[in-house]
């Protein structure tokens, strides 16, 4: 690869990257920066001494300050199912943009396949021709088959139909069916 097209690959992909970024709306970009700060240790050891403290003050082991939660401390409890709540819905939010910016990276990187399967197949096409004008040439079935274009529809529709028609079925079945199919 040129050092131009080289370039231009990373100016993409950064382009790419800085799209996604730019279109998260406001909650969503709230949800990304707590997601970055529940994920750390610090928010660990902040919940493992808050509730700690709760604890040791609802026993009374801390003289002068009252017991508001005795055992088995409905209030904490309520708190820590609240908080599980919140922290769940946020992160799915946070999981759920990812996915989606996934999907696209994944599309984008099928759309360079696809081309890039194109150039190849026209490099064997030239080779093809090269060694067609050679006096010692020999046919070869194989590089006639790789010549052959791809059909990206034809695939995906035979993907499509093979997973539909294992709906319910064990995953290692399908992978053997699959396998068939493709050596075949």
């Amino acid at each position: 690869m040129t050092p131009s097209r080289a370039h231009r690959s990373r100016y993409i992909i950064k382009s790419f990257e800085a799209q996604e970024l730019n279109k998260r709306s406001f909650i969503v970009k709230v949800a990304d920066v707590l997601t970055t700060g529940f994920g750390t240790i610090a928010f660990l050891l902040g919940n493992i001494i808050i509730y700690g403290f709760w604890v040791l003050v609802n026993t009374g082991r801390i003289p002068g300050i009252p017991i508001i939660d005795p055992y088995p401390y409905p209030f904490m409890n309520s708190f820590v199912s609240i908080e599980a709540i919140i922290l769940s819905i946020i992160v799915l939010m946070s999981q759920n943009r990812e996915n989606q910016r996934d999907t696209l990276r994944s599309e984008l990187g099928l759309q360079v396949e696809l081309i890039s399967e194109k150039e190849i197949t026209k490099i064997l096409n030239l080779l093809r021709e090269i060694l067609e004008n050679q006096k010692n040439h020999k046919h070869d079935p194989e590089l006639e088959e790789m010549t052959e274009e791809l059909d990206a529809g034809y695939i995906e529709r035979k993907l499509t139909e093979q997973l539909e028609n294992s709906a319910g079925k064990p995953i290692m079945e399908l992978q053997e069916r699959i396998r068939e199919k493709i050596i075949k």
